[in-house]
């Protein structure tokens, strides 16, 4: 069977994905953390559109876990994970064995059915973050940071190539790490710039935004 080329990318770059996944991948496979954020949202849109008594019901349900989580954002990552350990996992459980009971009287075609589902059967991935206090509720922030690349989408067709994108992806990376460690991307660049080239290669990692100090190689005046 032959398919259009915009569907053969598409599946192709699901493909792609589904091997970050795979156990065999080197050095290691990624672990899939679910969002908890996508999976309330097919709920919200029935509790608010359609006001199906059970979306709602969902919707409380993972708002209490929400609740605790704004409670200990920021916290320490061994502490975050004792207190989803405490207070977290029941919630959760509960939330579960709700939804797989609901879902057994529920047809498949059914829109909440279809929500629980989405959920039900990721349900791992969505687990995950009850015993690795690294891992975010939801990767909001991460949605957040590639905001500004998926407006600006069709101005990065510059990139030409699959490698000009690899480079351009690993260029947005760092700006965003050293966003993300409190540096100034612009001042960052350009120091690492006017530096690397007389750099050791075996000592390039001092030079990553999370270990770069700008004050420590201010000239004095």
């Amino acid at each position: 069977m032959s398919y259009p080329v915009e569907i053969m990318s598409r599946v192709e770059r699901r493909r792609r994905f589904g091997e970050l996944y795979n156990a065999a991948r080197r050095p290691g496979p990624v672990t899939e953390a679910a969002c908890w954020s996508h999976g309330r949202r097919k709920f919200f849109v029935l509790a608010d559109v359609a006001k199906a008594p059970l979306a709602i019901e969902a919707v409380r349900r993972i708002d209490a876990i929400f609740a605790i989580e704004r409670e200990i954002n920021g916290l320490p990552t061994a502490e975050r994970c004792a207190i989803r350990r405490e207070r977290t996992a029941a919630l959760v459980t509960e939330l579960e064995t709700w939804m797989r009971a609901e879902r057994a009287r529920l047809s498949r075609h059914a829109e909440v059915a279809k929500a629980m589902d989405y959920m039900l059967k990721r349900w791992p991935a969505f687990t995950r973050f009850l015993d690795d206090g690294r891992i975010c509720l939801t990767n909001n922030a991460a949605e957040r940071a590639l905001r500004g690349i998926a407006l600006g989408r069709k101005a990065w067709l510059f990139a030409g190539s699959d490698r000009g994108g690899e480079r351009a992806a690993a260029m947005l990376t760092l700006i965003e790490t050293a966003k993300l460690s409190g540096v100034d991307p612009q001042a960052w660049l350009a120091d690492v710039l006017r530096r690397i080239a007389d750099h050791p290669a075996s000592r390039l990692h001092d030079l990553l935004p999370w270990r770069w100090c700008q004050a420590a190689h201010a000239v004095p005046a």
